[in-house]
């Protein structure tokens, strides 16, 4: 409790071995900034990977699609496979899809404007299902009984996928957070290391004089423990401000999730504090060592 003290009240008297500013303090407040705006960048990618995954699952979960050849009967057989869903246990509704509706998913490919009348395109019947869904093997059999060539796609081969994708991100943005600390814990650490050096004299002189490792060692660890918070604090505001000015909405596609929303706009200003331990811990370990062997 007392160490705690010391660092948030400080002794004016050995702060003044440690330089205020120079080399070792716009290195350490530099890059504390910096891996502080990487770091909400990291948490913004987890959390849009976490949403996105389950938007993703919430909207391919419990839907299939029904897909028949052109053929000449197309409307017998699409009546054929529909009457056919609608008797089958774990299906909730199925419905044909129009004209339009398929214009509008070939859009993306093909443009607005299609001629689908000269186009051999197949029936498309949308399918609800419940949450045991039905037997799978046995509707394939039955609906190529009714239209030969029909396809029952429950999107299971593009949901694993997906949900496979967004995992790797998570992962990827964990990786990238203990990068982030391990860099700057070792930034800050060469930071305070160089300070000692440059400060041996001075250190040998209180020595002399009758002045503790602990208190020397204190003295560097407050300053650089308060230069690694104010810096990633400055990274942190920037950050937020750039993820507040990513466009939202469908037409930012994949960029439309990177954010935070509501409460999660506390998280990065957690970030700081971590930042604040590293540089606490990272000085105090090359302090004691520091002083260790030159005593």
């Amino acid at each position: 409790m007392s160490r705690l003290r010391t660092l948030l009240v400080g002794d004016p008297t050995a702060a003044r071995i440690v330089p205020p500013s120079g080399f070792t303090a716009v290195l350490t407040i530099a890059s504390a900034a910096a891996m502080a705006f990487l770091a909400v960048f990291a948490i913004a990618l987890q959390l849009a990977t976490g949403e996105l995954a389950a938007r993703w699952e919430a909207e391919l979960k419990g839907t299939a699609t029904v897909r028949i050849p052109a053929a000449e009967d197309s409307e017998g057989r699409a009546d054929a496979v529909l009457a056919a869903l609608k008797q089958t246990p774990g299906i909730v509704a199925a419905r044909r899809m129009s004209d339009e509706e398929q214009a509008v998913l070939l859009a993306p490919w093909f443009g607005e404007g299609i001629p689908l009348d000269k186009l051999r395109l197949p029936t498309l019947i949308e399918v609800t299902e419940t949450a045991e869904g039905p037997d799978l093997t046995g509707l394939s059999e039955r609906l190529s009984a009714e239209a030969p060539g029909t396809i029952y796609d429950n999107h299971s081969r593009w949901r694993v996928p997906l949900s496979d994708a967004a995992s790797r991100l998570r992962q990827l943005g964990g990786i990238a957070l203990f990068l982030i600390g391990g860099v700057t814990a070792v930034t800050i650490a060469l930071a305070a290391s160089s300070a000692l050096a440059a400060n041996g004299q001075v250190i040998d002189v209180l020595r002399i004089v009758g002045a503790k490792d602990g208190w020397i060692a204190a003295a560097f660890t407050r300053r650089f423990t308060l230069r690694g918070f104010f810096g990633a604090l400055a990274g942190t505001f920037l950050a937020m401000i750039a993820v507040s000015m990513i466009p939202s909405g469908v037409e930012a596609g994949v960029l439309s999730g990177l954010g935070f929303d509501g409460a999660e706009w506390l998280l990065p200003l957690l970030v700081p504090f971590f930042a604040a331990a590293l540089a606490f811990g990272a000085t105090w370990v090359v302090a004691a060592r520091r002083l260790r062997q030159d005593g």
